[in-house]
């Protein structure tokens, strides 16, 4: 008995494949490793046992737990509060005005100001399918299938730019996660060479902007049904609008095999790396005609934003080929940041909120206190190209932040606290469009947010014409980035408190969500409109940000600027 045991002991195992389909050939280095080492193990002493915990300890580490199950019980119980917000906004959109661009709650009507895409139906669709809505994905998949094609080939004027990263980045999207190019795609809705196929014929008439224009630079408006572009009317494309075409094209290049996307997309950016700058920063307009910029107006907001999103994000999204011959954009993005902090970041007064301001006039003139809401993407994205998707903790334990990315990380914070201030500033806890800040030489009496309980009421200015609300989602990407990354809960607070004044003060009873005209009086004017990027991008961000990290993870997928996520390459090109 005893030589058969030693037999059996001694003697390697054959090439297996288990009931889970696991071929342990794979395996081959642990099978070695675990032959030679069979003899010793049968007679090695027996584990010691680890030392008892003392019924404190024992007590402490029960409460631990348990408290761990309340907080992952509430945040569930939170994202499906933000889900069935999802539900009502396109219930009401479904109700009246499904078919149009967007809805207008109050007098229960579409109306079409992006073209008459049906970019609602688009913009909501992935979100759908990240919150598992099948009902709603089988009927935005089915107007997809159905409608959307004959639009394309029979719709006038759109623009570029908002045709790109709604339409074509809400394709793209809806293509991958509903199987992508998987033998076994999802059985609800369309099959994804339906969104594949209408991306593609979208992309070819958007192609002649790029086409069209004698520089590298795209004209700013393309008339669909005749497959024609032409510049806007002042003869002027946006600084940002140029520049955030590129993931969606790149994307579509990657799956469609044809590069003619990409090569027209990226001679932007390589155009771009070429024209003078101020420390990284540029104009916001510049020309399709002579392909330089025109005037000297820098800021981070409108038409100036997402330009310095998309040289991170681009840059990320080539995964493998990262380090080929798209560094030039990373370093562009670096000295960028480090522009922002020299010549646009500053100190509130009295309480020393950082801000982002603008220089109208360029960097020899003056600086502005004026800070939109849409600079609110910039934590998030100085965070993002930090630590690349990965956690604050372990880019630590690698050792993989530089001084920069600990810099840009920190500012991340410390924006992002900003950010959230200005809603909390307000009566309605909604932020207002665009804020001002108290400085040394500028401040303005009389036009504070209204939360007198608000330490920072005087820090920030809210002008007039400046307190609607439009539903924006910067703020909550931000949070749900810098959640990712940090891990701190004060993010999910933070958002939790923003996604009740929604609920609180713009939601229609009849269907949809509404714009707001004044954030700082109670109650506030309605301004009836529900903008498409509610459903695609603040819900989905709060949704994200409430759920689990593995959801849609931050080192597999990257974000385009309309919340459209998009998988990051893992082909290495030769």
């Amino acid at each position: 008995m005893l030589c058969g045991l030693a037999y059996l002991i001694l003697t390697p195992s054959g090439h297996v494949v288990s009931s889970h389909g696991v071929d342990h050939a794979r395996l081959k280095d642990n099978v070695t490793l675990n032959t030679n080492t069979r003899f010793r193990s049968f007679f090695r002493k027996p584990p010691r046992l680890p030392p008892r915990l003392t019924p404190d300890e024992m007590r402490a580490s029960n409460e631990s737990t348990h408290q761990l199950d309340i907080d992952a019980s509430k945040w569930m119980g939170r994202q499906q509060q933000v889900r069935e917000a999802f539900i009502h906004a396109w219930s009401g959109y479904k109700s009246y005005a499904m078919g149009f661009d967007e809805l207008m709650p109050l007098s229960k009507r579409g109306i079409d100001g992006l073209g008459g895409l049906g970019a609602t139906v688009v913009d909501a669709l992935d979100t759908a399918m990240i919150m598992g809505i099948e009902d709603i994905v089988k009927e935005a998949g089915s107007w997809v299938e159905t409608h959307l094609a004959e639009r394309i080939s029979q719709k006038g004027q759109v623009n570029l730019f908002e045709t790109t990263i709604r339409l074509l980045g809400g394709l793209l999207s809806a293509y991958h996660l509903s199987g992508g190019a998987s033998v076994a795609p999802t059985s609800v809705g369309p099959k994804p060479s339906v969104y594949l196929n209408t991306a593609t014929m979208l992309a070819d008439r958007l192609l002649s902007a790029f086409t069209s224009s004698p520089t590298a630079i795209p004209y700013s408006d393309v008339v669909l049904r005749d497959n024609s572009a032409h510049p806007a009317p002042d003869g002027l494309s946006s600084t940002a609008e140029v520049s955030t075409l590129q993931l969606e094209f790149n994307y579509l290049s990657d799956v469609s095999g044809d590069q003619k996307y990409s090569l027209e997309a990226m001679k932007v950016l390589e155009h771009m790396k070429t024209l003078p700058k101020v420390e990284g920063l540029v104009p916001i307009y510049i020309s399709p005609q002579t392909g330089e910029f025109s005037g000297e107006n820098i800021r981070l907001g409108s038409r100036g934003d997402s330009y310095y999103e998309y040289l991170v994000k681009v840059w990320l999204q080539q995964g493998a080929n990262r380090n080929s011959n798209l560094t030039y954009l990373y370093n562009m993005y670096e000295e960028a940041m480090k522009g922002v902090r020299h010549l646009l970041v500053r100190k509130s007064v009295p309480n020393g909120l950082l801000f982002v301001g603008e220089l109208p006039y360029g960097a020899s003139g003056s600086f502005s206190p004026k800070m939109d809401h849409l600079v609110c993407f910039l934590p998030g994205t100085l965070a993002l190209g930090a630590t690349k998707g990965m956690t604050k903790s372990k880019a630590m334990k690698e050792n993989f932040l530089s001084f920069e990315d600990l810099e840009n990380l920190r500012l991340a914070e410390d924006l992002a606290k900003t950010c959230v201030e200005t809603y909390f500033v307000t009566k309605t806890g909604l932020a207002p469009e665009i804020s001002y800040f108290h400085v040394e030489d500028y401040f303005e009496e009389g036009y504070d947010g209204g939360n007198k309980s608000s330490k920072y009421l005087n820090d920030i200015v809210i002008k007039p014409a400046d307190r609607h609300n439009l539903l924006r989602p910067e703020t909550v990407e931000s949070l749900f980035v810098l959640y990712r990354i940090t891990e701190d809960p004060k993010y999910r607070e933070w958002g939790w408190q923003i996604f009740e004044a929604f609920e609180k003060y713009t939601k229609v009873d009849a269907g949809g969500y509404t714009s707001l005209d004044d954030v700082t009086s109670l109650p506030p004017q309605r301004r009836d409109k529900m903008e498409t990027f509610f459903l695609g991008e603040t819900l989905k961000y709060l949704y994200l940000l409430f759920g689990e990290s593995n959801l849609v993870p931050l080192d597999k997928f990257v974000f385009n600027t309309e919340a459209h996520p998009i998988p990051i390459s893992t082909v290495k090109r030769h």
